[in-house]
């Protein structure tokens, strides 16, 4: 029996739903940089395979993006959420039976192209029941889980791999089943908005129109550039700081959980920067961030002190995610909300295939140099500036 809520609360039972879920989505992308130290431990892989495992998850994720895009577009977003929600969950519980190379790549892939179905049908779900002059922000407070999944991932779940790593993804999976009753009973399945709701891909763009847009292609090679730094760092910081500065699992989570308060406040704050401050100059936000991001992921790679070190990752992820919300809600601002899905779904799985070539590049450049990471790191500081010129050819106006 359906329960008649008020807009308010509605809106707000929505958000947070779409937070939920989004929040164990980032908390997985986190927890296998710690989970995969005792794992590489207890089957004696190196650091390229390490690499393939954590860009394995990326490849499923890149294949999922557009087809999940297209799907959210047609069906509703409701429908694809959920599906994502339960083939994750699936697959995190696998992940934790996993006992061999080839059995932990086959199952992260299968999981990141759950994971492919999120980010667009959640964008889409936006568009469906926010009006336009809100979207911004309420895209860019949903991805302030950025930084809620990796205090979850390096408090809850860095502690609960110390204890056993099977034992952390068995707890994973259980959380992505609670998502999914959320999304069940929060999430509407008719569009709130008129415009979403008038003529449902009636008059949208056809998929090979939105795969030719220019602003599409353009975001797709920007976020591509930019999730190698971002993604990058989830999957080898871990690694990075206890090598470096010989701590323990938990230790090292403890720091990362600091760095992920701080990402998540930034997060927020971006989004509203981006709204008011930068409105209209998003292009000057993402390269200067982009710019700034380089230059202090530099300093951190040469730093040897630990609390120096830890100042310059927290300033690394809250400029760099400035970028990072420019291009994910600058389509909301420019584009058509019939097509937000498909434009997305494009869009991001740029962001993906840099999280798949991100891990396995720094893994093998990790390991030509002899385990040290200034290379992979200078790596990462190039990608970044690239990607805040790539957004300078954005195509604003008509």
């Amino acid at each position: 029996m359906a329960i008649k809520r008020s807009s308010k609360t509605a809106s707000g039972t929505l958000i947070f739903s779409l937070m939920a879920g989004y929040s164990i989505v980032y908390m997985d992308k986190n927890m296998i940089s710690t989970a995969i130290i005792p794992i590489s431990e207890q089957f004696h892989l190196d650091s390229g395979q390490t690499g393939i495992i954590m860009s394995a998850f990326f490849l499923g994720y890149s294949l999922m993006q557009i087809p999940s895009g297209w799907l959210a577009d047609r069906l509703g977003a409701k429908r694809v959420l959920m599906a994502s929600m339960i083939i994750i969950g699936l697959f995190s519980y696998l992940f934790g039976l996993a006992n061999g190379l080839a059995f932990f790549i086959i199952v992260r892939f299968f999981a990141g192209m759950g994971h492919g179905g999120y980010p667009p049908s959640c964008s889409k779900s936006i568009a469906e029941n926010f009006p336009q002059e809100r979207r911004t922000f309420v895209q860019s407070l949903i991805l302030s889980t950025s930084g809620i999944g990796g205090i979850l991932a390096f408090v809850l779940g860095a502690n609960l791999v110390a204890i056993n790593w099977h034992l952390a993804y068995a707890v994973l999976g259980t959380l992505y089943l609670l998502a999914f009753v959320c999304i069940l009973i929060f999430v509407p399945s008719k569009p709130r908005q008129p415009e979403a709701d008038q003529k449902p891909g009636a008059k949208g763009a056809g998929f090979l129109e939105v795969l030719k847009n220019r602003n599409v292609l353009v975001l797709f090679v920007a976020m591509l550039l930019l999730n190698i730094l971002l993604y990058g760092n989830i999957s080898w910081m871990p690694t990075f700081i206890k090598n470096t500065f010989g701590l323990s699992i938990g230790q090292a989570g403890i720091l990362l959980a600091v760095n992920a308060v701080f990402t998540t406040v930034a997060t927020i704050y971006a989004g509203q920067l981006l709204s008011k401050l930068f409105l209209g100059r998003e292009k000057l936000a993402i390269l200067g961030a982009g710019v700034i991001s380089a230059v202090l992921v530099v300093c951190f790679v040469f730093s040897r002190n630990i609390w120096l070190s830890l100042l310059l990752l927290i300033l690394v992820s809250c400029v760099s995610v400035v970028a990072f919300t420019g291009i994910f809600t600058w389509p909301h601002k420019i584009m058509d909300p019939h097509i937000i899905g498909s434009a997305i779904g494009i869009i991001n799985t740029g962001g993906t295939l840099g999280g798949f070539l991100a891990p396995m590049i720094i893994g093998y450049l990790v390991k030509a140099a002899g385990g040290s990471f200034v290379g992979a790191f200078l790596f990462m500081g190039a990608a970044a500036i690239a990607s805040g010129l790539m957004a300078l050819l954005v195509k604003v106006g008509k």
